[in-house]
């Protein structure tokens, strides 16, 4: 009886041993569409590898900002992350190709410069020791503020919100004479509370699950950029996976990424609605003042082009949007 015993728990040792606990961490705040994509995508990763691949999610930034992210995936204490491509840009600068202000207008643009550096970005995440399981638009980003932002001088007069530790973009805003504030994202809507900041670049979908609209309750209505998101895994915990088991992992992931993508689409719209209901204006600039915005980005080039921004990055996705 004592040999059965033991060999049941010999069994049980080796069933939990080869289990592989994938640490996840995500800004996403727990409930909404985001963090239910990667509870869905845990859920079917379990079920397609019969329990051995089980997702831990880490979500609302409990683990750090996105940079913090990727330096804890650098050193084990998590071994992948839903995030942005604020983030990602801290592997790999050319991320940054989705950066430049007002280069992208609509879905057709995204997916050409997708389409066109995918292949680049996927390989030099992997030479850095990342797999990139996908990537993906998550919506556009506009900018919210505490008063009415029609023009490029209106929005001078905000203190901005900047993501801590990308210095660099803090020094674009000053130059073209902008007070931007680096905070951490999880600091945003204490910042936006004490004043510290009274205005962000972001998306519908996320000034209404962070409840920064209530604050920031004026939006223009103006694509200034577009906001990307991807998974990645850290190549050591890959390649504990069982490769027969690669292919369906990343196909889950991607499946479960389209139909989400899908109901974004009317997404956006939503958010906006429901913000309008409670006190959020929208404002509509006029073709003088978007032509006031084209030409403060052309100003804000040479600070972006070779500096924040690879030179054949930037040329490139020039070329792909403005045919």
């Amino acid at each position: 009886m004592k040999r059965v015993f033991l060999i049941f728990l010999l069994s049980v040792s080796l069933i939990q041993a080869r289990k592989i606990i994938v640490k996840m961490a995500t800004l996403a705040p727990e409930g909404t569409d985001w963090h239910g994509m990667l509870v869905e995508m845990g859920q079917e990763w379990k079920k397609a590898t019969d329990g051995q691949v089980q997702l831990r999610i880490y979500p609302g930034g409990v683990v750090g900002d996105e940079r913090d992210m990727v330096r804890k995936m650098r050193i084990g204490q998590i071994h992948a992350a839903g995030i942005t491509t604020e983030g990602l840009t801290e592997i790999v600068p050319d991320f940054s190709a989705f950066y430049i202000p007002l280069a992208f207008q609509d879905n057709d643009d995204i997916q050409a410069v997708l389409d066109d550096m995918y292949p680049s970005l996927e390989k030099k995440l992997n030479d850095k020791g990342f797999k990139l399981l996908y990537l993906a638009d998550l919506g556009w980003a506009y900018w919210f503020s505490t008063t009415k932002v029609t023009s490029p001088l209106d929005l001078k007069d905000k203190r901005i919100f900047t993501w801590a530790g990308d210095f660099k973009w803090a020094e674009v805003y000053k130059k073209a004479g902008y007070n931007p504030v680096p905070l951490a994202s999880t600091d945003i809507l204490s910042g936006l509370q004490t004043g510290l900041i009274d205005a962000m670049s972001t998306m519908p979908l996320y000034a209404l699950a962070q409840q920064a609209f209530g604050i920031t309750n004026h939006m223009l209505d103006l694509k200034w950029g577009t906001l990307l998101a991807g998974i990645i895994i850290d190549l050591r915990t890959w390649n504990r996976i069982p490769a027969k088991y690669h292919e369906e992992i990343i196909s889950i992931a991607n499946s479960i990424r389209e139909k989400h993508q899908q109901n974004n689409i009317n997404a956006e719209n939503q958010a906006i609605d429901a913000m309008k209901q409670y006190g959020l204006v929208i404002h509509q600039p006029s073709p003088e003042e978007i032509i006031l915005w084209q030409e403060e980005v052309k100003r804000m080039e040479p600070h972006l082009r070779g500096k924040i921004i690879p030179e054949d990055i930037f040329d490139r996705v020039l070329e792909l949007t403005q045919d």
